[in-house]
């Protein structure tokens, strides 16, 4: 899988289950909507991806290291409600997160050794 696409799957991922976990959380503080904010992001740095710019893809490595280390938290909240559904949203995401990281890794070699 290319960069571009397992950031994009992982920018909608960020959104779509960020989004529905703040609404399905009662009383959720605005910093729930720090992973939609950062996914939105990514999704827009996405063409510059796709284009192969080399500081976008930085950026977004960044963002995607960023958002994996910051639901951390929310994971561990999840499971110490017993929160099933809140840690499968959470673990969707950062398995996203976590195989995004791996494509950029794995096309950084790949373009070092050219």
């Amino acid at each position: 899988m290319k960069a571009h696409k397992a950031s994009l799957i992982n920018s909608l991922v960020l959104i779509i289950f960020g989004i529905w976990g703040y609404i399905d959380s009662e009383g959720a503080a605005i910093t729930a909507l720090i992973p939609v904010a950062l996914g939105v992001v990514i999704f827009l740095l996405n063409k510059g991806l796709k284009n192969e710019n080399k500081t976008i893809s930085h950026v977004v490595v960044l963002l995607t290291i960023l958002v994996l280390f910051g639901l951390a938290m929310p994971l561990m909240r999840r499971v110490g409600e017993g929160d099933i559904m809140g840690i499968t949203r959470v673990a969707l995401m950062m398995i996203t997160s976590i195989l995004a990281i791996y494509t950029f890794v794995k096309s950084f070699i790949a373009n070092r050794s050219k």
